[in-house]
């Protein structure tokens, strides 16, 4: 009898593994991907990959994949010989510190990074030597992700980053670093955090100011997910349309239900939409970038969705709805864009209200760049051009400051 239950267990294992790679086969063959896009098949092939562990994870067999996250933020760090890498708490958040070993006869330049992952997963271990050719000290913020325990809820984790920054910026003369020399970086919902951090700093007197803000690939609006760039890209890796708003629902822990009538637009009213039309609009994309584009079909308004995701009105979500008293005061910015990204008009969008109140702006489209590229740099062959490409262009404004 104990080995019939075996056999029948061994069975199921296998037709679950078959179904597996039958459902990855036919993800491998049918995804989007542009030609034009860094290493299509590479891109193909990576994203099959994930959509299997996505699978699995559904499936409640994370424990057997990998790390839990209490396990991933008590990763130890790696050994560098030109780095002191420490793992400190700044205000409560865990943050990786990495000071140069090599002596300063001045004050460095600081840059706070905070990982992409939608608040949901991601981890310090992802952007491991990103900033290694800058002779600085930098710090990568670990904040608590949504679902880690009950509490971390939004808006959590932006306000981690927030106290966590608010600590460095001052305690910034202990570890060496200029505080009037600091720049925060973000990519993805990272990018979102450093720019809702920048934004709520900016008439603070009680702290240094910061320096300079580098947003990559960063998520900034909640109102519209019709713009040129979700419809081009609505199905390409890693960040599809529908998978965006998925995300966006459950960092708030809200009902996925919600998805498809957020994806139509019906969450907005139409006093909403007057309002911001000024800020987010495909009529502020340039033209390059709309071609093909077909605007949507009106979409009727549902109240009772409305009022379920009030939160997405709240510039700590969506920071491209800010007033003008606040953009204007905002440091310098580098903004990275890349052209097979379903979030590339946020960044497009907000580069042009940052010049339309002075800011200096810093703006860089990678033509073959697509989202989470960042997290495939420094891994030799298995990364992508445009990994590298991005990097550059970050590394290279911070050293302007």
């Amino acid at each position: 009898m104990e080995s019939y239950y075996i056999l029948v267990l061994l069975a199921g294992i296998l037709v679950a593994f078959v179904l597996l790679v039958l459902i990855a086969t036919d993800h491998f063959f049918k995804e989007q991907i542009p030609s034009d896009v860094d290493q299509p098949a590479k891109l193909r092939l990576y994203h099959c990959l994930y959509t299997l562990m996505d699978i699995l994870v559904s499936l409640s067999c994370s424990g057997i994949l990998g790390f839990s996250e209490k396990e991933k933020r008590g990763l130890p760090a790696w050994q560098d010989s030109q780095l002191f890498i420490k793992d400190l708490h700044f205000d409560g958040v865990p943050m990786r510190i990495y000071l140069p070993r090599e002596p300063s006869a001045s004050k460095r330049r600081g840059v706070i990074f905070i990982h992409g992952g939608c608040g949901i997963f991601g981890s310090i271990m992802l952007i491991f030597n990103s900033f290694n050719s800058l002779i600085c000290t930098y710090v990568i913020l670990n904040y608590f992700l949504m679902g880690y325990t009950p509490e971390f809820r939004y808006p959590a984790q932006t306000l981690e980053c927030l106290s966590a920054t608010v600590h460095f910026l001052k305690t910034a003369d202990t570890y060496g670093v200029d505080p009037a020399r600091i720049v925060v970086c973000g990519d993805s919902v990272g990018g979102t955090f450093a720019t809702s951090v920048c934004q709520e700093l900016v008439h603070r007197t009680d702290i240094p100011k910061i320096r300079a803000q580098v947003l990559i690939y960063p998520f900034l609006q909640a109102l519209n997910f019709n713009l040129p760039s979700h419809q081009k890209n609505a199905a390409v890796p890693f960040l599809l349309r529908e998978r965006a708003v998925h995300f966006i629902l459950k960092y708030l822990n809200k009902d996925c239900s919600l998805k498809e009538p957020m994806l139509a637009g019906s969450h907005v009213p139409e006093t909403i939409n007057l309002k911001y039309r000024k800020w987010i609009s495909p009529d502020l994309i340039p033209d390059e970038f709309k071609v093909g584009y077909k605007p949507p079909l009106p979409t009727l308004f549902l109240p009772q969705v409305h009022e379920e995701v009030q939160e997405l009105f709240e510039p700590r979500v969506s920071p491209l709805l800010a007033e003008d008293a606040v953009v204007c005061a905002l440091p310098d910015t580098c903004i990275v864009t890349c052209e097979h990204d379903v979030l590339r008009d946020d960044g497009l969008l907000y580069k042009k209200r940052l010049e339309d109140n002075n800011v200096h702006v810093t703006w860089h489209h990678v033509e073959k760049g697509f989202h989470a590229a960042l997290g495939f740099f420094g891994y030799g062959i298995f990364s992508f051009p445009s990994s590298n490409t991005i990097i550059n262009h970050a590394v290279d404004f911070i050293k302007g400051y």
